[in-house]
């Protein structure tokens, strides 16, 4: 049982690269052999777990390594260790046997794990008779890894980890440590060189910011009573639903007497309740997972798999998504598996090389954000990144993920200069290897997770994006309508005067608005980087400001698509937004800013009841035009329709002038109730109106169009 005494000098300088054949105990000639290092020790007695003592060790080097003979046959032991009159119990984790097994070799080795999280990180469990936590990393370059810790003094000799052949994964179970402890991994490069300390790229939890550490978790906790909510998702065609999402930033929402983040448990007190009475659908959360710097929003994430301790315990997010689901609210994330920041604790460079992203700059360098791009073609990065997406589902019952930045991964010359890229093997600038991945992303969580959708942030004419994977599409289930928004805020930006010359603003986006399954983004890329909010995008003075804003959010709830808007501008914020303060509470105090926020409630309870605003938002045969040519007085007027249910006009006058009576075609002849006018009283308008409809005879109707207002007219079947 002698090993070289390279091998011996090695271990106790903390550099051989396996320890498990040196330490721990091996079937000896008449019993079992044991060497253990526990520095600090002068004796050390061994005992079985179940107390047994075994035997005595003889020291055999100052610096702590032990060695002997007991009987019986190898199993896991632990010591009694003493020095002069102190003494302590370890057990060593040496003598434990590997974790996983070769059916996860083989489908890591495939990139064919779709249960990576419950292999790969820090888990509490109970092994060969002991509680602990096993520790598993891919870092298949590396020389070593190590587990350091506040349970080893951040020591990288006490637990270096198991090489598990050639698959790359390191691991090792450590016994008698449990949730709360903060640790990282310690890894030697291929070529010798220590590397930065680096986070659990798996861990469940981390530490706040400024300090980067992971933190073991035991297993959830929260007991879910949100089952009718994913029923009824689970048979639902989300298409034909009414969506409307109100967009969030978790930490800038609102704050705390002390300015402080809400916990998670803050914010479902307060958060919920006003959702559910706008009548927004879903929230959707700007990222939540863990990421060093608050100006990146979120979206330079460098733990994919923990939710952010701004907000509290990681169970509080569970906590807040099964509130959501009882008051019938969805809850979505944004997810960033685009890229992520180089800080020396992520994934940068991990093992030593470049492992999450490419070696080559001109493919994994982004210039627009300084961050590296996820290497798609390699299967362990690919699977990376989708288990991460089956783990929102499953761990926190999201009910979808909306993927940042798509246009970005589709593209390998996006903001890039000639020379600065490098060609497919076409020779064309498509990333292949980024749709594939998106491909089998979207494959796997709605084949594992039915109920629940995904949108893409998509600015290009990229083809099917909301076409299913299988027929050749990237498989989303939305796509964000941007050239609507891009098209339509500059409309309104403009002085009703110009807009007769800018018609094509509204009209065009409605020859493509089928060609996908769209949400209409007003998001929280808008409202920021001096941009100004949107009630400040508006023309004219104060009232036309506000009277441009509910005109032009009646329009968007009556235009095909699902609708998406960020917090504050449902009560029109006048400043833009800032990740570093709460948005302006006091404004609602406020007649014309509660007037936009009551529109938008009121918009929302239409849009939820009225069949023929949402039932076909995505399809052709819920929308027909009825005016769509009088650019002289800037007025469009169309029609939703559904199946079975009453059609609703929507008539646009972008214009400060009222006009009375205006003649538009109306399909069926017979009382039309006006349901919304954008201009009424309650909204701070001028209250101007159809006196509660009109009546169409002959295929037309004379209407009141109140200025710069959209009213809705639904026919009285």
């Amino acid at each position: 049982m002698k090993p070289p005494q390279g091998a011996i000098s090695a271990l106790l300088e903390g550099r051989h690269d396996d320890p498990f054949s040196l330490l721990g105990p091996h079937a000896g000639p008449e019993g079992t052999f044991i060497r253990a290092l526990v520095p600090g020790a002068e004796a050390l007695e061994v005992h079985s777990l179940a107390g047994d003592t075994l035997g005595l060790l003889a020291l055999i080097d100052e610096r702590g390594l032990f060695e002997g003979e007991v009987s019986g046959d190898p199993q896991p032991v632990r010591y009694r260790a003493s020095r002069g009159d102190v003494e302590w119990w370890i057990t060593d984790p040496y003598s434990f046997g590997p974790v996983l097994g070769p059916v996860d070799d083989l489908l890591m080795a495939q990139g064919n794990h779709f249960r990576l999280h419950d292999k790969l990180g820090a888990h509490l469990i109970r092994h060969e008779g002991a509680d602990g936590v096993h520790f598993a990393v891919w870092a298949p370059n590396a020389r070593r890894v190590s587990v350091v810790g506040d349970f080893n003094d951040w020591d990288g000799r006490r637990h270096i980890m198991r090489r598990r052949g050639d698959v790359g994964v390191w691991e090792i179970f450590i016994p008698d440590i449990g949730a709360g402890r903060c640790y990282k991994y310690e890894i030697i490069g291929p070529e010798g060189d220590l590397q930065p300390l680096k986070a659990d790229p798996f861990a469940f939890a981390s530490e706040l910011r400024p300090s980067t550490a992971s933190i073991t978790t035991g297993a959830p906790t929260h007991v879910w009573g949100d089952q009718d909510h994913q029923e009824h998702w689970k048979r639902t065609d989300p298409r034909r639903v009414p969506i409307s999402i109100y967009e969030v930033h978790a930490g800038s929402w609102d704050r705390d007497e002390n300015d402080w983040f809400l916990t998670w448990d803050a914010l479902a007190e307060r958060l919920i309740p006003y959702v559910v009475e706008l009548g927004f659908t879903h929230i959707e959360f700007l990222p939540i997972s863990e990421h060093p710097y608050d100006p990146s929003w979120g979206y330079q994430t460098t733990g994919l798999y923990a939710p952010s301790a701004r907000f509290g315990d990681v169970e509080g997010f569970a906590r807040f998504v099964d509130g959501a689901h009882r008051a019938g609210i969805g809850v979505l994330l944004d997810w960033v598996p685009a890229h992520f920041p180089t800080d020396a604790h992520g994934l940068a460079r991990f093992d030593g090389t470049a492992l999450y992203e490419h070696e080559d700059p001109r493919l994994g360098y982004h210039p627009d954000w300084n961050t590296a791009i996820y290497n798609f073609g390699r299967r362990e990065v690919s699977a990376f990144l989708v288990n991460n997406a089956l783990f929102w589902a499953e761990r926190y019952h999201i009910d979808g993920l909306r993927v940042d930045a798509v246009a970005s991964m589709l593209y390998r010359d996006y903001s890039r200069k000639a020379g600065e890229w490098i060609p497919n093997a076409e020779g064309g600038r498509e990333n292949w290897e980024a749709a594939s991945f998106l491909q089998s992303m979207n494959k796997a969580v709605y084949g594992e997770h039915p109920g629940i959708f995904t949108v893409a942030e998509e600015s290009t004419a990229w083809p099917g994006v909301t076409h299913p994977a299988y027929d050749g599409g990237l498989g989303f289930g939305f796509k964000w309508n941007m050239g609507f928004m891009h098209d339509t805020l500059k409309y309104m930006s403009r002085e009703p005067i110009h807009r007769r010359h800018h018609h094509k603003d509204i009209t065009f986006g409605l020859m493509y608005a089928f060609s996908e399954n769209y949400v209409l983004p007003l998001s929280h890329d808008e409202v920021v980087h001096g941009k100004g909010s949107l009630l400040t995008k508006m023309c004219g003075d104060d009232w036309q400001q506000f009277a441009n804003l509910r005109a032009y959010y009646a329009m968007m709830w009556g235009y095909p698509g699902k609708k998406l808007l960020f917090m504050g501008q449902e009560f029109a914020q006048r400043r833009e937004w800032s990740e570093e303060r709460a948005l302006d509470w006091h404004l609602r105090h406020a007649t014309a800013h509660e007037g936009v926020r009551k529109l938008v409630r009121d918009l929302n309870n239409l849009y939820r009841a009225r069949p023929a605003l949402h039932a076909r938002d995505c399809e052709p045969e819920g929308f027909e035009w009825l005016v769509a040519d009088d650019a002289e007085n800037s007025v469009f007027v169309w029609l939703r329709k559904a199946p079975g249910a009453a059609p609703v006009a929507v008539i646009c006058n972008m214009t400060p002038v009222a006009r009375a009576p205006y003649r538009i075609p109306l399909p069926h002849d017979g009382r039309w109730r006006e349901i919304l006018n954008s201009d009424a009283h309650d909204y701070w308008g001028s209250g101007l109106g159809n006196l509660g409809g009109v009546v169409a005879s002959g295929g037309e109707a004379m209407v009141t169009l109140p200025p710069l207002a959209t009213i809705m007219l639904e026919f009285d079947q």
